[in-house]
């Protein structure tokens, strides 16, 4: 099993060091999820952090065993602000991840009540094109197209700095531009774009820097990011891969 760059106090001590810098931060924590940090206020974007699936599935003919371990427990992110959830698939609103963490959910509106049950809170619906404001950022709705699911991606603006999560999608026309970063999934199956789609989806949004997302997570729906690194570079697009638990910093 693979480690991340940094897990549990180590993780912890890194997201506490960085709440004086200035500037927008995000960490990567596995599959989709990630810590978004702004002026000492954080987000979580699709968290899971916990085994249930690997329980859940254990039986079945689609084992879902991990490839790293997990960066953090959940219950050691109660000082996050909100959780944005993109849809209601279990490694992106995970009922264990939810309620150890505690924070209000916002969800899209499809999924408010499959995010009530999941989270023990009452969440907030927000559809396409719709826009909330939680402890200082903005969070935009924007389209996604995930086997027909109640899905949204969204834009998080904090400061001067936008943020591009599509959530898990089909190819779409991304309904954004000129973005800091673009977050895109590359795992190519289950109804999401492949790695070379993925950079193409990035460079669409106008993204200053591309990160990829949902691989390493389970044995049988993962790949490298070798050909997402391959057209960012055809393209002019520049990138960066990270590890599970690693910090990038917009300043």
């Amino acid at each position: 099993m693979k480690e991340p760059l940094l897990a549990d106090d180590a993780f912890l001590e890194d997201v506490q060091s960085a709440r004086v810098q200035p500037g927008l931060r995000i960490w990567w924590l596995g599959q989709s999820g990630f810590l978004v940090q702004f002026e000492g206020h954080h987000l979580l974007i699709d968290p899971y952090l916990s085994d249930s699936l690997t329980r859940k599935y254990a039986e079945t003919d689609t084992p879902h065993v991990r490839i790293t371990r997990r960066v953090i427990a959940p219950e050691r992110l109660s000082f996050v602000d909100a959780v944005l959830s993109t849809h209601g698939h279990g490694d992106h609103l995970d009922a264990e991840t939810l309620r150890a963490i505690g924070a209000p959910v916002v969800c899209p509106s499809g999924i408010v009540e499959l995010a009530h049950e999941r989270s023990r809170i009452e969440p907030i619906g927000i559809d396409e094109d719709e826009a909330i404001g939680i402890a200082g950022f903005q969070i935009e709705a924007v389209p996604a197209d995930h086997h027909g699911d109640h899905c949204v991606g969204y834009v998080i603006t904090a400061g001067e700095r936008r943020l591009y999560h599509s959530g898990d999608t089909l190819w779409i026309e991304p309904g954004v531009d000129g973005v800091d970063l673009a977050i895109v999934p590359i795992n190519g199956k289950l109804g999401n774009v492949d790695a070379v789609e993925a950079a193409r989806l990035a460079h669409q949004a106008g993204a200053k820097l591309a990160v990829p997302c949902h691989f390493d997570m389970f044995e049988f729906n993962t790949t490298t990011p070798d050909g997402f690194v391959a057209e960012c570079e055809r393209l002019g697009q520049p990138y960066r891969v990270l590890q599970n638990g690693e910090r990038l910093s917009l300043d």
